[in-house]
């Protein structure tokens, strides 16, 4: 989940780099790839630690739920004796 949600920013940043960079500041293509280029890395690297903080949020929810059904599934249990 982490490299697929860091993948995707990334190269949403690097398009919007691209189109905005290009297109309407009038910069050459050099200048237009090399920032597009570092837009991404960064926003790999952020998009990697919101991977990794979503990753863990859903592990403990998950991890919490399965708590829950299992004391109900417990509690029924032991209320059908």
């Amino acid at each position: 989940m982490q490299r697929r949600l860091a993948g995707s920013m990334a190269i949403l940043a690097f398009a919007i780099c691209l189109l905005i960079g290009g297109w309407q500041a009038d910069n050459t293509f050099t200048t237009t790839v090399c920032r597009a280029l570092v837009a991404m890395v960064g926003t790999f690297v952020v998009g990697l630690i919101l991977g990794a903080i979503a990753q863990k949020m859903l592990d403990e929810n998950l991890h919490d739920e399965e708590k829950k059904l299992k004391n109900n599934e417990a509690k029924t249990a032991t209320e059908d004796r």
